[in-house]
């Protein structure tokens, strides 16, 4: 049995990662991630950021609101006292870029460029912040240029992170265009939670993120349109808990899968999955995912 997933000649021993609003340098306290396919860091920025005010996640019945508001130690700090301790988890590092102008995408990549991170994901669809964010991934000339922009600025693999839109074949032809080597989605939808007893939202920052099971079936829509309409590897994220969800997304074509709010649940969530995977591709005889692709090949009919 054979799990490996190539993206532009960086090879994952298997197609699971953990994704980059999950996985941080406190993760590796709590989990072993060398049994995945690689870690997202989270977003950084060039500046620290604060974040949005407390509180910033909020459980419903079927998922979780957060809104972190991209809080992180910014660009430098991150380079000096962050990412040494990540690059020994054992697995392939990818780091996540968040900016509020094409400008800081560029310099962020930049100077990545010069680390060992295999890859970087450029994060253009997050719902709670007020600059850049969703704003570019809504936009397919902004997609184009800040994508087109890293890849005249770095050679590591570019992953272009976008929004849950349903027409999403113009964002999705842009980010391609622009060169990006796969595309990811989606990230959490915009989402508020109220309270009757205070009449103020559940969330410090008003508005938040939806994430978890609820927002599986929109993902996987996403995803599967995004497959029609691109030639680069598709990687599939939203309410992956276990790991017949993440087959459901390789068997629609995904390459590989992110997991996010399932690992805050359980810690060894994404390890579960490839274990799973496993234990399915052997009680299938399926040696690969392109065998599985071919076998079960996901049909709208």
């Amino acid at each position: 049995m054979d799990l490996l997933v190539k993206i532009r000649g960086i090879t994952f021993k298997n197609p699971v990662l953990l994704a980059s609003g999950c996985f941080g340098r406190d993760t590796l306290k709590f989990t072993n991630v060398s049994a995945l396919g690689g870690v997202i860091t989270k977003s950084v920025t060039l500046k620290p950021r604060e974040g949005n005010p407390p509180p910033r996640i909020f459980e419903i019945p079927c998922g979780v609101i957060n809104s972190i508001g991209l809080a992180n130690s910014g660009i430098d700090k991150f380079l000096s006292d962050e990412l040494p301790e990540i690059l020994s988890c054992g697995t392939n590092v990818i780091a996540s870029i968040a900016g509020e102008d094409m400008a800081e995408y560029v310099e962020l990549a930049r100077m990545l460029e010069q680390t060992e991170v295999v890859g970087i994901e450029v994060n253009l669809s997050c719902p709670n912040v007020k600059k850049g964010g969703l704003e570019f991934g809504k936009h397919p000339d902004s997609i184009r240029k800040i994508i087109k922009s890293i890849r005249n600025t770095v050679s590591k693999i570019i992953i272009a992170k976008l929004p849950p839109l349903f027409e999403n074949k113009k964002i999705v032809s842009a980010a391609e265009d622009g060169g990006a080597d796969a595309i990811a989605l989606i990230n959490t939808i915009p989402a508020l939670a109220v309270s009757i007893d205070t009449g103020k939202s559940e969330i410090g920052g008003g508005k938040g993120g939806l994430s978890g099971p609820a927002i599986k079936p929109v993902a996987l829509h996403c995803v599967y349109d995004a497959i029609k309409n691109t030639n680069l590897p598709v990687i599939g994220i939203g309410g992956i808990m276990t790991a017949r969800d993440a087959l459901e997304f390789l068997l629609l074509g995904a390459s590989m899968v992110e997991i996010g709010t399932g690992v805050l649940v359980d810690t060894d969530t994404a390890t579960n999955i490839v274990k799973g995977i496993k234990e399915y591709f052997s009680k299938e005889e399926i040696e690969n995912i392109p065998s599985f692709w071919k076998r079960r090949g996901f049909t709208m009919s």
